[in-house]
């Protein structure tokens, strides 16, 4: 079992920078691939950010690429969400998931995920 814990998310203005941590829980957090999801109001939950379990890949949704970095610790079971030059559309609830598929642990994709966190709200105001 692997628990998830996010941090770091908040009020920013368009334009402006967050970054997001999420910690787990448990001694598999360097076998998994580690995801960032959203849900903007009234919306369906997408795809934001995949990392491979060594760090060295990694996939972006177009709507983030360039401005978006996910990064990983592995020595602190802890992966990261740099967000700049955010836009008014980056608001939402920013989910961490860990996924065990093969295409994640690549750092390709991930359209699902075996744990989640419960979520942090990130508020981007013009």
């Amino acid at each position: 079992q692997v628990q998830l814990v996010e941090s770091g998310g908040g009020l920013a203005q368009a334009g402006g920078s967050l970054r997001l941590s999420c910690t787990a829980s448990g001694r598999t957090f360097s076998s998994l691939g580690m995801v960032w999801f959203r849900q903007a109001p009234g919306k369906e939950r997408e795809f934001v950010a995949v990392i491979s379990i060594g760090g060295a890949t990694t996939t972006y949704a177009d709507s983030v690429k360039g401005r978006f970095t996910i990064s990983r610790e592995n020595s602190k079971n802890t992966v990261y969400l740099q967000m700049n030059s955010l836009k008014l559309e980056d608001t939402g609830v920013y989910y961490c998931a860990a996924d065990r598929s093969t295409a994640a642990r690549f750092g390709r994709m991930s359209t699902s995920a075996d744990y989640w966190g419960p979520g942090t709200q990130v508020t981007v105001s013009s």
